[in-house]
């Protein structure tokens, strides 16, 4: 990544995801200038005009509707443009529309000169990076999807709201496709520092049953949403700014997101959620958990799923 004085971000997409990204962006200084990218032209203009309204209550910055040459001199490029997904839908039913779109906007940010870290939001978000990896040519570490960054805080906000207990302290992951077959590393749950076996075997108000609700209503989470006010927006916008975060602010943090495996877990050639290390340079390490037979199990049965669509979509 370049070390420019300033930090420019570029947001490719101005619907619910994007916008409410730009405005969680106002609150927080991470960036001396924004630019937001959409193909309605329009509607990009009308954001930077209601973004730039807020400007004395929030972070001094420069916003702009731009377009794709704008992405050259950018530090990080987020995606959420693409199809939304619908009430009835699968993340993975909206391959195809996604990906034919997906094609013209990364051909126009590597025309531009680009040469920073694109994060991508849009679902199937698994294999939209790793169709954005293949089109780029951007080293791996450059290309990050969301994952199940949005899971995990799910899972562990629900543990909290169980446990009575702050979930910045549930330490907790959700790993593999974001999406139907993703699944809970229940064997590497803490609450607090004390690990969640433990905390069963001692306690008899918690039970495994209740914890396996928690994890559906992870699981199901976007279809509730969706169901109610047609779309989510406001916690993947949070969530990507907090990955924003890690990278601008050279953190080494460890998030759980998409990211191509090349042997971690005996697995290659796929984008999956798992936790990783992230900081300026983008991913620095995949963590290969140890998983017991179960979630090792759950794991391989996703990234068959992942590899399934990746090989009926995507080709050299």
């Amino acid at each position: 990544m370049k070390h420019n004085h300033l930090t420019r971000i570029a947001v490719v997409g101005t619907g619910f995801v994007g916008s409410s990204y730009a405005f969680a962006l106002l609150n927080q200084h991470l960036c001396d200038e924004l630019v937001l990218i959409d193909m309605n032209k329009k509607k990009a203009k009308g954001d930077v005009l209601d973004l730039s309204h807020g400007m004395s209550f929030g972070s001094p910055m420069k916003i702009w509707a731009g377009d794709y040459g704008d992405c050259r001199e950018a530090d990080i490029i987020v995606i959420t443009a693409g199809a939304n997904q619908a009430p009835g839908e699968t993340r993975l039913d909206l391959v195809e529309k996604n990906l034919k779109i997906f094609k013209h906007i990364v051909g126009s940010i590597m025309e531009s000169g680009f040469d920073g870290i694109i994060i991508v939001a849009t679902n199937p978000v698994d294999i939209l990076s790793y169709a954005t990896w293949k089109l780029s040519g951007l080293p791996k570490e450059r290309v990050i999807g969301s994952g199940t960054l949005l899971d995990t805080s799910r899972f562990r906000y629900l543990l909290g709201e169980s446990f009575k207990v702050d979930p910045r302290n549930i330490h907790a992951y959700i790993m593999g496709e974001h999406g139907d077959s993703e699944f809970p590393v229940w064997s590497h749950v803490h609450i607090g520092t004390r690990a969640l076996s433990n905390i069963i075997r001692a306690d008899d108000t918690h039970t495994w049953e209740e914890l396996d609700n928690i994890f559906i209503k992870v699981r199901d989470a976007a279809y509730e949403i969706i169901n109610l006010k047609g779309a989510t927006y406001y916690a993947i916008a949070l969530s990507l700014v907090r990955l924003t975060k890690a990278i601008l602010n050279n953190e080494h943090a460890i998030l759980t997101l998409s990211t191509l495996l090349n042997g971690e877990y005996g697995m290659n050639d796929l984008f999956i959620g798992t936790p990783a290390v992230i900081n300026r340079n983008g991913i620095r390490e995949v963590i290969e958990l140890s998983l017991n037979d179960k979630e090792r199990q759950s794991f391989q049965q996703s990234a068959l799923r992942l590899k399934d669509t990746i090989q009926s979509f995507i080709t050299d």
